[in-house]
């Protein structure tokens, strides 16, 4: 993980809103993690196409969640994906 993360910045999914606020993260080489803790019954578009939604969290801060949205090919590989996976 150190060898991963060196020359990068971690920023925990609680800090998100704040630091897109303040800093000007397309600068800067950055990774977080988050925790499935809910995911919504995959839904369909107004064309057909279906698409899921999950709701991550960083475990510290648990009123601060970032709603992912997956689409195509990555819905169709990770739609199965357990809540609780990191």
């Amino acid at each position: 993980m150190d060898r991963k993360m060196a020359n990068r910045k971690l920023i925990r999914l609680s800090q998100l809103k704040n630091k897109l606020a303040t800093e000007n993260l397309e600068e800067i080489d950055w990774v977080t993690f988050g925790v499935i803790v809910k995911k919504v019954t995959p839904q369909s578009t107004n064309n057909g196409r279906t698409f899921s939604i999950w709701r991550l969290n960083d475990l510290r801060d648990l009123s601060q969640c970032v709603s992912l949205f997956l689409f195509g090919e990555v819905h169709k590989e990770h739609w199965k994906t357990d809540q609780g996976t990191v």
